[in-house]
């Protein structure tokens, strides 16, 4: 196997934005691969973009459920590192991949004898039911090129290595952003697929994220082995990475619900309102881009450090967190403060839009950086084998605090009210979030 790169010793702040730079570029990626299919396909039709947008509730569901089992690998992988197990590091990381394609095999056999009538219960029209169709047959088909990679990244990063995950999914973004036009309008040679075009584009450039991954982990890593290996073994190593990965796919699940519940209270107020939210919740992706991509590398860094027993790293590597959190936060505040007009501008000419949108700007963005904490608090708590806490956090954050507050400030504050909430929620969530790790923390004491 080859030498992991060690978490465990060295400059806690040193590791941590070089594990943060390559996974802002991963992030990047994946934020691109998504906008430019919306973007390509938009140009076909209304018809074509509706049929895509029917698509997003399964896709989550399947993506949910493939990040949940990632987590379970990352955090049981990188804690095997740091306490130097290497048939624990081959076992989990092998038995997360079987994992992953046994409910693959059983989505896919389900998925395509039920498209038509999942996709009639979400509202499909006749109109848009052929175009949902093709599309989704190609995206079954292929659909283990899209959780595989999922799953393996979270392994590669366990041993310490982000850049070569990230590297892939920029890669697969670049293919997919190329392909996109070329499939759908029929460039050159090409015919025109139109939207049967754009799912094929995205299985072929995750099938090459699909051949890194297994190359990384197969042959340059060695972590993947089948060699005497028992069936309880593996069912064990299942329970594992299930006990931390069904928590986190049921709250990535669940999330989306909160977020209809919110467009639907907007939606009372105006279709200006629906349509600058909008607009935010796609520049929040950049702007928290940083804060996003240190929430996720700080999982292996805690589990190698958890598994170790270097406590002290971890309370290092937490104070280390929060200041590039807070220092990013507020440079974000202030660039967003200040361009807020032209960047709503960019988006819409719709006067009433973009006052919504720098509205949710002037109150929302400036909790980023407490917002930062509650996501730390997460990955923390799913890197120690604590993963209820973590989803319990989300849960009120989402369910307990900022729902219910919305819908009761929406009627007479508005906008105002339901932004509000929001913010009040993750300065709730991230104080929690805080308190928590720290009364945990002092157990090791």
């Amino acid at each position: 196997m080859r030498k992991n790169i060690s978490l465990t010793e060295g400059s806690v702040k040193k590791s941590l934005i070089e594990l943060t730079i390559p996974m802002i570029f991963g992030m990047l990626g994946l934020i691109i691969f998504n906008l430019v299919d919306t973007f390509f396909v938009s140009m076909l039709g209304t018809n074509e973009l509706a049929a895509l947008s029917f698509t997003y509730p399964v896709v989550l569901i399947l993506n949910s459920i493939s990040l949940g089992i990632g987590m379970g690998a990352a955090s049981l992988v990188s804690r095997a590192v740091g306490a130097k197990d290497f048939l624990k590091i081959k076992r989990y990381a092998t038995d997360s991949l079987a994992l992953g394609a046994l409910i693959v095999f059983i989505f896919m056999i389900i998925g395509l004898n039920t498209i038509e009538p999942v996709f009639r219960l979400l509202g499909a029209t006749d109109e848009v039911m052929p175009i949902i169709t093709s599309y989704m047959r190609i995206w079954y088909i292929g659909v283990i090129f899209v959780v595989i990679p999922m799953v393996g990244n979270n392994s590669i990063r366990a041993l310490g290595d982000t850049k070569t995950p990230s590297l892939i999914m920029l890669v697969a973004a670049i293919v997919n952003t190329i392909l996109d036009p070329i499939l759908i309008f029929g460039l050159g040679p090409f015919p025109r697929l139109e939207v049967p075009g754009a799912a094929i584009a995205t299985v072929f450039s995750r099938m090459i994220t699909f051949s890194v991954a297994i190359y990384v982990l197969g042959y340059r890593d060695k972590i993947l082995s089948i060699k005497g290996v028992k069936i309880n073994q593996i069912i064990d190593s299942w329970k594992n990475i299930l006990y931390i990965g069904l928590p986190n796919a049921v709250i990535k699940i669940i999330q989306p619900i909160g977020v209809g519940i919110i467009t639907g209270l907007l939606a009372n107020i105006s279709i200006e309102a629906v349509a600058g939210f909008g607009i935010a919740a796609k520049v929040e992706r950049f702007a928290i881009i940083i804060i996003g991509a240190l929430s996720v590398v700080v999982v292996p860094f805690i589990g190698q450090n958890y598994g170790g027993k270097k406590f002290s790293r971890i309370k290092e590597s937490l104070k280390e967190s929060y200041k590039i959190i807070f220092f990013t936060a507020v440079i974000a505040y202030i660039i967003l403060l200040v361009s807020s007009n032209f960047i709503g501008g960019l988006f819409s000419d719709d006067a009433k839009v973009v006052e919504v949108f720098t509205t949710y700007i002037r109150i929302v963005s400036i909790f980023y950086g407490i917002y930062g904490v509650q996501l730390i608090g997460n990955s923390f708590f799913n890197a120690i084998n604590e993963p209820f806490k973590a989803s319990m956090i989300t849960a009120i954050q989402m369910f307990v605090i900022f729902v219910p507050l919305a819908m009761f400030t929406s009627k007479p504050f508005g906008i105002h009210g339901i932004f509000s909430s929001l913010a009040f929620s993750f300065l709730i969530a991230g104080i929690l979030s805080h308190y928590l790790m720290y009364k945990k923390m002092k157990e090791w004491n």
